[in-house]
């Protein structure tokens, strides 16, 4: 595996059988939790770093039609509804996994037409998209529940 195919498939969590976005994102809610333990300037740029070197991957691995080996974008996604999150905790963690995933398979709005786009951008963006969105309802649910 070359190095293009190696990022853009999270270390090769999208190669798992069945589900890739479902297993890079449980990839990338480890590695943000220990990111995000240590500090969460950590986490912010593990998810700078994962959209830089997805942007990077994706057009050299082959992945701009978004095939699901392609995992780096939920990496991506996921590192930025984690910032939600003061410090890991098993709930907070399981929270943050299911509205990424939820907004990631469901793509409403403004995500589901900027899946639309061709190229990188197009893999990279609405993953972004739905890591900002789960970001900002894990902390409106934080604030409504009264939640830390």
């Amino acid at each position: 595996m070359n190095a293009a195919k190696w990022v853009a498939s999270f270390g090769g969590a999208g190669l798992l059988p069945r589900a890739p976005g479902t297993w890079g994102s449980l990839a990338a809610l480890a590695v943000g939790a220990a990111l995000l333990a240590a500090s969460p300037w950590l986490l912010a740029g593990g998810a700078v770093a994962a959209t830089i070197a997805g942007f990077w991957a994706i057009p050299r691995a082959g992945g701009d039609a978004d095939p699901g080996w392609v995992v780096i974008d939920e990496a991506a996604g996921m590192g930025l509804t984690m910032l939600a999150l003061p410090a890991p905790s098993w709930l907070g963690l399981a929270a943050a996994f299911a509205l990424f995933r939820l907004l990631d398979i469901t793509k409403p709005g403004p995500i589901g037409a900027i899946d639309r786009w061709h190229g990188a951008a197009g893999v990279m963006c609405d993953d972004l998209a739905a890591g900002l969105l789960g970001a900002a309802l894990l902390y409106a649910l934080r604030i409504a529940t009264g939640w830390p």
